[in-house]
C-alpha cells in the first residue's frame, strides 16, 4: 500500500527493521487448541513432502476452491484480484480444481461452502462475527485456507484476535517496503509438501511487501515455508521505504490448521494510467508453491503443472524464426530473426503468466523502456512487465508495460533482424506465430 509511509519510513533502520519481526508470542493464546477438542485437526498437521493428508490416506482426484474479495481499496489490489480470477481458473483445468471467485462474503455462513475443499482471501477478511464465526469453524474442521498480502493487513488485530493473533499469528501490520520488487525466497522448511521440489532459493514476482508486529519465529504453532534471503536486501526503490535488513517471513503455515498465508499479491501499477506493470504469476516457481499449496490446502496429492508449457518456435517476418543470437544465455543477449533451424536457441516456452523463456532465460525489453526502437534481449527471468507478452490483434504480440507491440526491425526479414518494440500498426512485421 504506497500510502502507508509513516511506519514504514520508521522502519529503514536496521534495528528498527529487525524489531518490525521481534513482537513475540503473545501468551495466553493456548485457548485455540480447546476449542477445536474433537475436530479432526486438533492435535496439529504434520505436512511432509509427500504427504496428502496427515492421519489419513492420500486422495486425488478433482475439488473446488472458492475466492473471496472486495476489489474495491488500491488499484494494485484490485489488478492483482482480476489478474487471480483469470489465471487460477487456467490452473485449475490442468490441477483438478474449479475457481469460484466472489465478493458476497455471506457466501461463508452458507451451508453450501461445505462444498468447497479451500477458502482464499485474496484482498481482504470477513469483518462482521457471523462471517468470522464461520470462517473460522471451517478452519477447525479441516477446510483448507490460502491467503495473499493485504488478506492480513489490520491496523487493530483487536477486530479479530483469534484471525491476526492465533490463526496467522501476525498480531498487527507493522511496515510496507515500496516500491514493488521481486526478491529472491529462501525455503525454510524443504520437507514440507508446499515446497517440495523446490530449489533452496528462487526469484519472485514482482509484490510489495508487510512486515508483522509479532516474530513469528518465536510463534511454535507457525512454520515459516519461505523468507527473504539475506543476500535480496535491499528490499524497495524508495528510500524512505526501503528494507535495508532484517528477517521477514513471506509464506508459512500454521501447524493446527490446513492453511497458507503469502506475503504477495500486490502487482505493480502505473496509478495514473490504472494498468499493470508486473504480474503475480511471473515466477513459474512461485506458481509451483502456489499449485503445491492450493493441492496440500485440499488434502490431495500428486503432481502440479504450473503454467501452460506450451513449448515451440516462434515464426515471424519472412517465415524466419526468434533466434537467441549464437545461442548465448548471457543477459542482454540480442533477440533477432533467423533461418528456422531447430535449435534450443529457438525454442520458446509460453506460460500463463506471459512470459516467454528460451535457454532458462526471459524475452525482455532493455532497460524496460517503453519508447518506439527499444530493442529486445534475453535476461533473467524477474517478474517484471517488461517481461510479458500478451497475444494482441492480428497476430501480434503486445507488452502491454509499454502499450508497444514486438517489432523486426526495418521492417526486414534477413537473417539477424534484430526485434524491437514499436507502436502497433497491424503491419506483417508484427504478426507471430506462437507456440499452441
Amino acid at each position: 500500500m504506497r500510502y502507508r509511509t509513516g511506519a514504514a519510513a520508521a522502519a529503514v533502520a536496521g534495528v528498527l527493521l529487525l524489531s518490525a519481526c521481534a513482537g513475540g508470542h503473545t501468551p495466553g493464546q493456548g485457548t485455540k487448541t480447546a476449542a477445536r477438542t474433537g475436530s479432526q485437526r486438533g492435535a496439529g498437521i504434520e505436512a511432509r513432502a509427500g504427504d496428502a493428508e496427515a492421519g489419513g490416506s492420500k486422495r486425488s482426484g478433482s475439488f473446488k476452491v472458492l475466492a473471496f474479495y472486495n476489489g474495491t481499496y488500491d488499484a494494485a489490489h484490485v489488478d492483482f484480484d482480476h489478474e487471480a480470477n483469470d489465471w487460477f481458473p487456467q490452473a485449475g483445468g490442468r490441477n483438478g480444481f474449479t475457481y469460484t471467485a466472489t465478493t458476497d462474503w455471506n457466501r461463508l455462513t452458507s451451508p453450501d461452502l461445505a462444498d468447497y475443499q479451500v477458502v482464499m482471501f485474496l484482498d481482504d477478511y470477513p469483518h462482521n462475527a457471523a462471517q468470522q464465526s464461520a470462517f473460522q469453524k471451517y478452519v477447525s474442521d479441516g477446510g483448507g485456507f490460502i491467503g495473499f498480502h493485504s488478506s492480513a493487513f489490520n491496523s487493530d488485530s483487536g477486530d479479530w484476535p483469534w484471525y491476526h493473533n492465533t490463526f496467522l499469528g501476525t498480531g498487527e501490520f507493522r511496515s510496507n517496503s515500496w516500491g514493488p520488487t521481486s526478491e529472491k525466497l529462501k525455503i525454510e522448511d524443504h520437507g514440507h509438501a508446499v515446497t517440495a521440489k523446490l530449489p533452496g532459493t528462487f526469484t519472485s514476482s514482482v509484490s510489495e511487501w508487510y512486515s508483522w508486529q509479532k516474530d513469528l519465529r518465536q510463534n511454535p504453532d507457525i512454520d515459516i515455508l519461505a523468507s527473504m534471503d539475506p543476500s535480496t536486501f535491499p528490499i524497495g526503490t524508495d528510500p524512505s521505504q526501503t528494507w535495508r535488513s532484517g528477517y521477514y517471513p513471506i509464506v508459512w503455515t500454521n501447524r493446527h490448521y490446513r492453511m497458507v498465508y503469502n506475503n504477495f499479491g500486490h502487482n505493480a501499477m502505473n496509478y495514473s494510467a490504472n494498468t499493470r506493470t508486473s504480474s503475480t504469476f511471473a515466477s513459474d516457481q512461485q506458481n509451483q508453491l502456489l499449485l503445491q499449496e492450493i493441492r496440500w490446502a485440499a488434502g490431495r496429492s500428486g503432481q502440479v503443472e504450473p503454467s501452460g508449457g506450451a513449448t515451440g518456435t516462434v515464426r515471424g517476418y519472412g517465415g524466419r524464426c526468434v533466434d537467441v543470437q549464437a545461442a548465448n544465455a548471457a543477459d542482454g543477449t540480442a533477440v533477432q530473426l533467423f533461418d528456422c533451424n531447430g535449435t534450443a536457441a529457438q525454442r520458446w516456452t509460453r506460460s500463463d503468466a506471459g512470459t516467454l523463456t528460451a535457454l532458462g532465460k526471459c524475452l525482455d525489453v532493455t532497460g524496460a523502456g517503453t519508447a518506439n526502437g527499444t530493442k529486445v534481449q534475453l535476461f533473467d527471468c524477474n517478474g517484471t512487465g517488461s517481461q510479458v507478452w500478451r497475444p494482441g490483434p492480428n497476430g501480434s504480440l503486445v507488452n502491454p508495460q509499454s502499450g508497444k507491440c514486438l517489432d523486426a526491425t526495418g521492417p526486414s526479414s534477413a537473417n539477424g533482424t534484430r526485434l524491437q518494440i514499436w507502436s502497433c500498426t497491424g503491419a506483417d512485421n508484427q504478426k507471430w506465430d506462437l507456440p499452441a
